[in-house]
Order: C-alpha cells, then structure tokens, then sequence
C-alpha cells in the first residue's frame, strides 16, 4: 500500500489536487493506494494528541494507523515559508516514535508558487525523514509556479511536470 499524504491542512490545496493526480498515476501502474489529507487532523490535535496525550485521541490514531499500514509514502508538499507547513511537522512529531514511518520508503514532491519548486522543504523534510529512518527516493519533484499549469479541477497542463511525476511513480512502484 502506498499512501499519499496531502501535507497541508489547508483547504482546497493545490497539494491535495496533485495527490489526487499521483494517485490516478499510482493506480494506473497497477499499484495500491490511499491518500492521508492533513485537512482531516483534529484542529486541537496539537494539545489533544501529543505528548502526555500520545494514543489517546481516536481520531487522530487513525490517521497514524494509516500512515503506519502504508509500505511506502508519498509526501506531497507546499512550500510555506521557505520551509514545508508546520502542520505536517507537527503530525510529523505525533507518529510513534520509534516506529511510525521507520523503514518505509518515501518520495517527496515539492510544489510552490514561486521558482524554486519547494527546494528548501524538501530539504528539511528529507532530514527529518531520514532521522526518522525512512529511506527517501533520490528522484525529488519540484513544480516551481504551479499556479500557472494546475487547474481548480486538478488537471496539470506542463507537459514536463507530467513526465517527473509519472517517472517518480514508476520508480516508487518498482522500489
């Protein structure tokens, strides 16, 4: 199982709408797969499930239990602040540790508005990840000025956008 997790909890994101469209990727190479959108984290999760509070809110284990089931992720990722969103970090920090995402394999997409394609939270996201001992795949897509090639219905009209994300997903599947 492959699951795509949305990284923002911001509503009608543009990351959500390339997860979808990774998603239909995935599924046409014949691979199972789910997507974990970070809109549905329990808005008081931070005080509810971290920390003393760790296993104790339902809602938010189950979003941990489907990041837990997944044998490979894909994280889907606006850049904020020339970093990725503090939301996914602190999900990030909830999984159990250790255990969580240890041993799985990643792949990360970046996505911005501006030329860059998220560079930066790819790079923080990758440490992180790699402190956590998930294992990411080297093929890291950046979509510099997505708002010029994705539409509100999540069709991506950049011919070499489309190219790196299928590539990316045939050497997920085969990983």
């Amino acid at each position: 199982m492959i699951t795509i997790v949305s990284g923002t909890n911001r509503p009608n994101s543009r990351a959500r709408r390339v997860a979808n469209l990774y998603a239909g990727m995935l599924t046409e190479l014949g691979a199972e797969c789910q997507i974990l959108d970070l809109i549905h984290l329990p808005a008081d999760f931070v005080l509810t499930a971290l920390y003393e509070n760790a296993g104790q809110h339902l809602h938010f284990n189950q979003l941990v239990r489907q990041a837990e089931a997944a044998d490979k992720l894909v994280f889907v990722v606006p850049e904020y602040n020339c970093s990725f969103p503090g939301v996914l970090k602190a999900f990030i920090d909830g999984l159990p540790y250790p255990g969580g995402i240890r041993g799985k394999k990643a792949a990360l997409i970046g996505l911005s508005a501006g030329s860059q394609g998220g560079i930066l939270a790819l790079n923080h996201l990758t440490d992180i990840l790699m402190y956590l001992g998930t294992t990411v795949l080297p093929t890291r897509v950046r979509l510099p000025g997505i708002d010029a090639h994705l539409t509100e219905d999540g069709e991506l009209h950049h011919t070499l956008f489309m190219q790196l994300l299928r590539e990316q997903a045939e050497q997920l599947v085969a990983w």
